[in-house]
């Protein structure tokens, strides 16, 4: 049986950067919004699975659409964002209701179904929800990668912090995006 391809996650992006010291992380998002276009367009070339998962904030009314509308419809790094990351109607979508794409959510029965078994990972905060959500997938035997130029965090300290967390604990590749090869099964 061939090898299924992986998953992209895209955490937490589409995001209104509505809390404490959100500039600086809105900042780097906007950075790494177009490495995370470039792996989004080799997914979807590759016909793998793209999959959105966003914090809710504690909207526990709002749905995911709604959110990226909200972000469409503002000013600065939100709308920038959401305009070049926008999911398509093919892409898989999950709100979380804390730091982990597992906790609490359909995730790990939605990669079941798909037969995947390593995931790329990208998104805000490399130190926060990106972490968490790759320590839940090391637990549950996925391969990792994530790549560094792909997450963002406050501080270029704490994004360094937790790749090196990362690479050495959960043996994740954290190279950059251009750096890896032979992503999908041929």
């Amino acid at each position: 049986m061939p090898a299924k391809p992986p998953a992209l996650l895209i955490v937490d992006m589409m995001n209104l950067f509505e809390f404490e010291d959100a500039a600086s992380l809105a900042f780097a998002a906007v950075r790494c919004a177009s490495v995370i276009e470039r792996l989004r367009t080799r997914f979807d070339r590759a016909g793998a699975p793209v999959v959105y998962i966003n914090d809710n904030f504690a909207h526990w009314q709002g749905e995911f659409r709604d959110l990226v509308a909200q972000c469409i419809s503002t000013q600065g790094p939100p709308a920038e964002i959401a305009r070049k990351l926008a999911p398509r109607s093919s892409d898989f979508h999950i709100l979380k209701p804390k730091h982990s794409a597992f906790l609490a959510t359909p995730l790990t029965v939605l990669l079941a179904k798909l037969r995947t078994q390593r995931l790329v990972i990208t998104g805000i905060a490399a130190d926060s929800c990106i972490l968490a959500t790759a320590q839940d997938a090391h637990m549950r035997e996925f391969g990792l990668w994530v790549p560094g130029d792909a997450v963002a965090a406050q501080t270029s300290e704490r994004k360094a912090r937790a790749l090196a967390l990362m690479a050495q604990t959960l043996g994740a590749d954290v190279r950059g995006e251009r750096s890896v090869r032979g992503l999908f099964p041929r």
